[in-house]
């Protein structure tokens, strides 16, 4: 997918309560950079070494690579420039700009190089969004025996590497706006990329549940990736997924290969997942499912991991010991970088016209991050098609009124 894949395994030494530690973590993670990580208050050991790359100060994250080269408390841009990720386009303006390379932005990006548009994809994390960390996706067409989400985004990218689309990776936007009339994308590096038109397609991400103990235990005990993270549960006794619908019950049924018992929690009266998940979670010896069933917090253990969840179901109080809790309970659109840009939805969502155009002209939205979008990968592919087909119509109106604005008025 990029240039990383072909870089040397980092091995990122720090500690679970260190912030800048875990960002350089999810960054690696969200670039799917195969990695080790040693927690130095585990491994003394591993202490010696960061007093000894660090001159004798104890500074984390000290991430060291298999040439030798070593990083200290590294921006996400120096962990993308020592890994090899494009971080700079190879232009200041485009035809056309999309924001997100999951499916719906890659989709719209194949379409629109087949125009001939010089088409530039900025992706902050991994390319291929949350299909890209999904286990399996059984209901996308013209894959009958269901394939991996990996593999799946990366014959999208492949395609979309064919067709000459530059792709962007590891690079955050800050905004879109307007400049000298033309759509302009804004980058954390104060970078800025004009274009004919701008296509945001940034998906969203799992919705957190927001009680007590949640965030100090995520990554400590409490997940939102099952592909990512399931697998440090080889062998555990038990394992708890929050949310009864379709993404809960298919990780579940993931999570499966690795523990010994998966806990299903959800909140509303029955599994809102389709009937036939249903039917095989509910035929999987593994399972205990629990509807009605509402988190009230998460208990911090004395060694900073989680130790217990407290719950209320069906009325009554109960407290179960998970090894591990992956929630599963909806997604929030990932638009925290349009509140000052863009018109959107209260809920977050960018609000569109019928032709995806949102509240700037030229700028289009499709896919999950769109209000309305079903948030199926299948119509998500489908909206960033039908978004460059609006993409195209608008230049098509951009040349022919530069023409007619050419053309001298003749004297009555």
């Amino acid at each position: 997918m990029t240039s990383a894949s072909d870089a040397v395994h980092p091995v990122v030494y720090g500690a679970s309560w260190c912030p800048d530690c875990h960002r350089s973590l999810e960054f690696l993670a969200a670039q799917q950079i195969p990695h080790t990580w040693v927690d130095i208050e585990e491994h003394p050991e591993a202490e010696a070494i960061v007093r000894e790359k660090n001159g004798g100060k104890r500074i984390i994250p000290t991430i060291l690579f298999e040439d030798g080269s070593v990083l200290v408390e590294p921006s996400n841009a120096e962990l993308a420039s020592q890994l090899g990720i494009n971080i700079r386009a190879a232009h200041a303006t485009y035809d056309c700009i999309v924001i997100g390379g999951g499916p719906a932005g890659l989709a719209a990006a194949v379409y629109g190089a087949r125009e001939n548009m010089s088409v530039l994809v900025i992706e902050q994390g991994a390319l291929g969004g949350q299909a890209g960390v999904t286990e399996r996706i059984d209901n996308y067409l013209g894959y009958p025996e269901g394939i991996g989400g990996k593999d799946l985004v990366m014959k999208m990218v492949e395609h979309a590497r064919r067709y000459g689309v530059e792709l962007l990776v590891g690079t955050s936007v800050t905004g879109v706006n307007e400049v000298d009339g033309r759509p302009t994308v804004h980058v954390q590096d104060g970078t800025m990329y004009s274009a004919s038109a701008v296509i945001i397609a940034t998906g969203s991400h799992y919705r957190r549940l927001g009680v007590p103990g949640e965030g100090d235990l995520i990554g400590r005990g409490i997940h939102f990736c099952a592909t990512c993270d399931g697998p440090f549960y080889r062998g555990a006794k038990e394992l708890m997924v929050i949310g009864g619908g379709n993404s809960g019950c298919e990780e579940g049924l993931f999570l499966a290969d690795f523990a010994e018992k998966i806990v299903l929690v959800e909140a509303s009266p029955e599994l809102r997942a389709s009937s036939l998940v249903q039917e095989k979670v509910r035929n999987h010896p593994k399972f205990e499912i629990h509807t009605g069933a509402a988190v009230e917090s998460f208990i911090q253990g004395g060694d900073g991991a989680l130790s217990g969840v407290q719950l209320t179901i069906d009325g009554a109080a109960r407290t179960m010991h998970p090894d591990g809790v992956f929630v599963f309970i909806g997604l929030e659109p990932n638009t925290g970088f349009l509140r000052d840009s863009l018109l959107l939805t209260s809920d977050g969502f960018i609000a569109t016209d019928e032709r995806f155009v949102t509240s700037i002209p030229g700028v289009f939205a499709a896919g999950d991050v769109r209000k309305g979008s079903t948030k199926q990968l299948g119509s998500a592919v489908g909206e960033g098609i039908t978004a460059l087909l609006m993409v195209r119509e608008h230049l098509r109106r951009m040349r022919q009124d530069a023409v007619q604005s050419a053309v001298p008025v003749r004297a009555g």
